[in-house]
């Protein structure tokens, strides 16, 4: 009796150290596994002989890399062509539009984050993983079967080495089926299209900053204009041309131009510590940025709606996670369907017919956001080739005013008038190249990441 006592303490001491190795197993990436009764590699009853519940070596399975681009490299802003110049890094405390996405990806640490995430993943030897699962489901049947020579099956011990046994059948399974190769794929390119989106962030809050300290510069001269007409203003009220309300709403709109222009400071500030956050950067708030590039002729000509589309369609992570949804679908309508008039095959035919209608409706929604922002990219150019002209027309009336101001005909402060009306032409172009850069921007990465947000 004393030494059946020692056998049975033996076998819990092994279950508890199956259980641990289980659940370092699970750590490894599979699914939550379910708790129902074990059984053999072999299909039979746990409580035959170890003997008859080995299990033969697994075969190694191999997974595909995760779909998605390479970062696109580095092109002419002028022509358009490839070019391989090397990084030049940034000076300190600065940075331009080119550097930020490598800069993110060496230093932000979301990205980094996600990148451990997907090195971890891209690290799992399923081959190695699957012959250690075998070997830990042979000990935990040599386990049950020992417990069942002491008389010990249906014991609450024996119930939990059950529930062990399937945990990791379920792993086994999972890699000598493919399901669990095919479900890291997806969780890498998930990952990385996560990475994709912050970097797209980051990229878009340079370009809003860049539009923002555009429209700072425009404030700064309306202020100085406004400063003009005040004191023009005050001159007229004391000789009493004017009374003390016109100066006072005057003054009233000097101080509204400076309380906006303060909040728009206040806000460029506020952007461009989430961009140095983004960077991986001192948080100062003052970092300086370079141009935003230039969208050239080469570049739009490029674009083809429907070859690009094909290459959104193939990136994007949207319709491949609808994809899987629709399969998943479709697994659960073959397994309920039976056939005939019964209420759960009526029940699945609808639920499977529904599911179709949602995964052509996401496809067919992510065509339509896509061919908007091809439209969008060639709205914004007719607007910026429209505000060129009207820059040039702008010239010609400076010009005049020049001309007008020195016979003596207008005033100094009508000639400064003008020179603002010409610098708010020319900040209608720099403003309509920004907004072009943006769009084209959205939908290169559109194009090459499938991102459409």
């Amino acid at each position: 009796m004393h030494k059946k006592w020692i056998a049975l303490m033996l076998a819990l001491l092994l279950v508890v150290s199956l259980c641990a190795v289980s659940a370092l197993a699970e750590e490894a990436g599979s699914d939550d596994p379910t708790e129902t009764a074990g059984e053999t590699l072999d299909g039979e009853a746990a409580s035959e002989s170890p003997e008859d519940g080995e299990i033969e070596g697994a075969e190694e399975s191999e997974t595909s890399s995760p779909a998605g681009p390479d970062p696109a490299p580095a092109t002419d802003p002028e022509t358009g062509d490839l070019i391989d110049t090397g990084y030049v890094p940034d000076a300190v405390g600065s940075v331009t539009f080119e550097n930020v996405e490598r800069r993110m990806r060496e230093s932000n640490l979301q990205v980094l984050s996600l990148q451990e995430s997907v090195d971890m993943l891209e690290s799992i030897d399923y081959a190695d993983l699957q012959e250690d699962l075998r070997k830990q489901l042979n000990q935990i049947a040599k386990g049950q079967w020992y417990m069942v020579l002491m008389g010990q099956s249906g014991t609450l011990a024996y119930e939990q080495m059950d529930q062990a046994y399937e945990a990791v059948r379920e792993q086994f399974d999972a890699i000598k089926d493919g399901d669990m190769q095919e479900d890291n794929t997806s969780s890498m390119r998930q990952l990385k299209n996560l990475q994709d989106q912050i970097i797209m962030a980051g990229e878009t809050t340079y370009v809003a900053l860049a539009a923002m300290e555009l429209q700072e510069a425009s404030l700064q001269r309306q202020l100085a204009a406004m400063n003009r007409t005040v004191e023009e203003m005050e001159l007229r009220h004391q000789l009493g041309q004017i009374s003390s309300l016109q100066l006072s709403q005057t003054k009233a709109g000097q101080a509204s131009l400076a309380s906006g222009l303060a909040t728009l400071q206040m806000n460029i500030r506020t952007y461009k510590n989430q961009l140095e956050m983004l960077l991986g950067a001192d948080m100062t708030g003052a970092i300086q940025m370079g141009a935003v590039p230039t969208v050239t002729e080469k570049q739009i000509a490029s674009m083809d709606v429907e070859a690009d589309l094909q290459a959104a369609k193939e990136q994007s992570y949207e319709l491949l996670a609808a994809s899987n949804t629709l399969s998943d679908e479709r697994e659960s309508f073959e397994d309920n369907y039976g056939g005939g008039d019964s209420l759960t095959s009526r029940q699945a035919k609808h639920t499977w017919q529904a599911a179709q209608y949602t995964y052509n409706n996401t496809v067919q929604d992510y065509e339509r956001r896509f061919q908007a922002l091809y439209d969008q990219v060639n709205d914004y150019r007719q607007i910026w080739e429209a505000s060129k002209v009207s820059l040039e027309t702008q010239k010609l009336s400076y010009a005049s005013s020049e001309l007008q101001y020195q016979q003596g005909t207008i005033s100094h402060n009508t000639l400064l008038d003008a020179a603002d009306d010409l610098s708010d032409a020319e900040e209608a172009v720099q403003s309509a190249a920004i907004d072009l850069f943006s769009a084209y921007n959205t939908y290169c990465w559109a194009v090459q990441h499938g991102i459409l947000n």
